[in-house]
């Protein structure tokens, strides 16, 4: 058959009427064993599916059973990590998930909600690009149901799930200075991210509880991806006056800078990735739980989609320092090879 095959097709094939196929694709017990199992027949010979979208723009007083997810980059293992953990309860729910990777970019944010928000999606698990929300108090105004995970979002006041960056950040700068380091870099995403502001803060108060000043030197910015913090290193560490220990704002960070760090000098990275506690000398690490931050996401939203009404709410989860030998090294400084 050249098009699609249609309710019609399968009437005519199995000799019923059209309410007939529609209740027996359904479900409907009441239809007569014998004339369900032609109708069945008829479906498997001409490949007809029910079309799902169609049905529940019809019915617009029901659930459509799906939820949308955008997260930052769905190749990045620690939000691959949330968005798996909140299709996992998705599907304990039966409903489906539709992903996408906004890859940073607000436009190509926008553009994906609005194409989620077509598809009459009950609820969205959000990342948020940095920049003002505001533009989803429309789709929430219309019932789609909204919650961020792992960044807060300007301008919108809905349920967020996070950890506590700023402390977290703080405790190991704390745990470098309190192993005799006074020169310590930071390498990060772009600042205007939420979690990347976050943890920039804590670097700073470490510093100034311990009367440390800033060398502007020792911070780099705007690095998303390895080669940009390999490159950022290695123009640190070949600084006249170089750091001893280095804290990279997240693996992807971590694991750029690993390639041109020296053995001798103290590292520690935000969240773990795979091998770091295999290298030498092991990677000091705070590490996240994003299959905990994912599902309480996912069980916050559709509690709401069910009927919750309480204000939002934000979740900190928990972060776990774990040290291991990079963090430790209280060597001297570097020196450009």
């Amino acid at each position: 058959m050249a098009t699609r095959p249609t309710m019609k097709h399968v009437a005519a094939e199995a000799g019923v009427g059209v309410m007939t196929v529609s209740r027996v694709v359904n479900g409907d017990p009441g239809v007569a064993p014998a004339t369900a199992a032609r109708v069945e027949a008829a479906v498997r010979k001409l490949g007809y599916q029910r079309d799902d979208v169609a049905r529940q723009l019809r019915r617009t007083d029901q659930l459509s059973q799906t939820i949308g997810l955008m997260v930052d980059h769905v190749g990045d293992p620690f939000m691959a990590a949330i968005a798996s953990a909140a299709e996992d309860v998705a599907r304990q729910r039966d409903s489906m998930v539709l992903i996408g990777s906004s890859r940073d970019d607000l436009r190509r944010e926008r553009e994906l909600i609005a194409a989620f928000a077509a598809r009459r999606i009950d609820g969205l698990i959000l990342t948020p690009v940095a920049g003002s929300h505001r533009f989803l108090s429309s789709t929430i105004e219309q019932g789609t149901k909204v919650v961020c995970v792992d960044r807060a979002a300007s301008g919108l006041e809905v349920d967020t799930v996070v950890v506590d960056n700023f402390d977290a950040v703080r405790h190991a700068v704390q745990q470098l200075i309190a192993n005799g380091h006074r020169r310590i870099a930071y390498l990060g995403d772009r600042q205007e991210i939420w979690t990347v502001g976050e943890r920039h803060r804590g670097y700073l108060s470490a510093l100034e509880a311990a009367a440390i000043d800033l060398d502007p030197a020792l911070v780099r910015h705007g690095l998303r991806s390895g080669p940009d913090a390999a490159t950022a290193a290695t123009e640190i560490l070949c600084a006249p006056e170089p750091p001893t220990a280095v804290l990279a704002g997240n693996s992807v960070v971590a694991i750029g800078v690993l390639e041109v760090l020296p053995p001798h000098i103290a590292f520690i990275s935000f969240d773990d990735f795979a091998l770091a506690a295999r290298m030498t000398p092991a990677v000091s690490v705070i590490a996240q739980d994003p299959v905990a931050i994912g599902t309480s996401a996912a069980h916050l939203l559709f509690a709401r989609i069910h009927g919750d009404t309480s204000p939002p709410r934000t979740i900190v989860m928990p972060t776990t320092f774990i040290p291991r030998g990079s963090g430790e090294i209280p060597g001297p400084f570097a020196h450009c090879g």
